[in-house]
């Protein structure tokens, strides 16, 4: 057990065997979901376990859309989770540092799985406190 986490024993899955990917993101080819998936699952800021073992990001959350230049990931977390912003923006932060800025990215709470789910995806649109996470030098690490 680890102590001071809201969740400190989650229910913890397996990772799945990849490949790991070394293709530029930054090129002219098509994005694809499973390149955004692996650019995420080192971003955490509560837990030892990646995002993948705690069933908070899958595959199949990340939509790309190549000719609008958008992606929208959704994510899960425990109704209460008070790392739900967190989160979010990590995410936000971890993809606005590969993607040119001309690609715009949506983070949302997956429908149902937290208790505050509007006030959290409002945060994550909130386009000022986006702009101060890419600031922050905490989130600049990940």
């Amino acid at each position: 057990m680890t102590l001071g986490l809201i969740n400190a024993n989650p229910v913890v899955h397996a990772k799945k065997e990849r490949v790991a990917r070394t293709e530029d993101l930054h090129g002219d080819e098509a994005v694809d979901p499973l390149e955004i998936y692996d650019i995420l699952l080192s971003v955490d800021p509560e837990h030892p376990y990646s995002l993948e073992q705690l069933s908070v990001l899958s595959e199949e959350s990340i939509t790309v859309d190549d000719k609008l230049g958008r992606i929208l990931i959704t994510f899960i977390t425990v109704q209460h989770c008070s790392k739900a912003t967190v989160i979010g923006l990590c995410l936000i932060v971890k993809l606005k540092h590969y993607f040119p800025p001309h690609y715009k990215v949506d983070i949302k709470v997956s429908p149902g799985s937290h208790a505050n789910e509007e006030s959290v995806n409002k945060q994550l649109n909130d386009k000022e406190r986006v702009a101060a996470a890419l600031e922050n030098q905490t989130f600049a690490n990940l």
